[in-house]
């Protein structure tokens, strides 16, 4: 509940206090807790649309949206933190003037935003969001455009995540696994993912070459993960040499390289996994 002194010049002034002493509090328990920037830091918008990667957008009108679902902004991560509260006192007045508008009852007009999935962004309006959110509403008018994305809009909460997604996207951008293979495919390290495409690349060279004629990227896709990738997970699982935690494509990758780094050649068979197990499974 948010109290009411009877002047909202003065009212507007405390809220301004409050909304930055909570800012500053948050921002001392993150580093107390060791977190990253990016754990308080408003999303960036360009960072989240480059890695999942934009194919589209639609104008949807004005809407009413929840101020929960925004969570980053296009062009001032810096100015606010993930929960919209100002991270310094260079626009106070025109935060303040804002507040003072909202407790009287004026028209404030709707802000503008991107939405990624259930995600949304702030073009124009921080500080309408910012004094929403330190007067406790919950809803706000907003003009909304939709940006439909290659990769799906979820688990992109942290930069981190950002980069894995990038790398992902990069990766089926030039190998289009499809359903079942889409999701095994998957990696922990972001630059993993480029050694796939890699191996895949190399893999439907060699056997283009061998076979005298071409395939096109989704059939390199189907074929790597049915003809190589399965069956050599199935062999690395029953000669145990799967690291604890490890997961399938990580194994891959890490058997893949070392059976190529012993014996100089792409063939599979017992004998080869008997000598990639000699050399120890990842460490548990």
């Amino acid at each position: 509940m948010v109290s009411s002194s009877g002047s909202p010049r003065v009212d507007a002034e405390s809220d301004f206090m409050r909304a930055r002493r909570h800012q500053v509090l948050s921002s001392l328990a993150a580093r107390l807790r060791n977190d990253t920037a990016d754990v308080v830091q408003s999303v960036s918008f360009d960072e989240v649309d480059e890695a999942l990667g934009r194919r589209a957008e639609n104008y949807l009108g004005t809407r009413v949206i929840s101020l929960d679902a925004i969570v980053g902004s296009v062009d001032k991560v810096r100015d606010f933190d993930r929960r919209f509260r100002p991270t310094s006192v260079i626009n106070r007045q025109r935060w303040e003037r804002l507040a003072r508008a909202s407790r009287t009852g004026e028209v404030i007009p709707p802000i503008d935003v991107y939405q990624i999935g259930e995600y949304y962004f702030v073009r124009d309006g921080h500080h309408r969001v910012s004094v929403a959110r330190s007067l406790g509403v919950d809803l706000i008018e907003a003009r909304v455009t939709a940006i439909d994305t290659f990769l799906a809009p979820v688990g992109i909460d942290a930069r981190t995540d950002l980069e894995l997604k990038f790398w992902r996207r990069l990766m089926l951008q030039r190998v289009p696994f499809m359903g079942d293979a889409r999701a095994a495919v998957a990696v922990d390290n972001p630059p993993d993912y480029g050694v796939i495409a890699e191996t895949v690349e190399a893999w439907a060279a060699r056997t283009m070459h061998a076979e005298g004629a071409y395939m096109d990227k989704v059939t390199m896709a189907a074929r790597w993960y049915a003809e190589e990738f399965e069956p050599v997970v199935n062999m690395i699982e029953e000669a145990g040499v799967r690291g604890e935690g490890e997961r399938p494509t990580e194994a891959y990758l890490r058997v893949a390289c070392e059976r190529y780094r012993l014996i100089r050649e792409h063939e599979w068979n017992a004998e080869v996994l008997e000598a990639v197990g000699r050399k120890g499974k990842k460490r548990r």
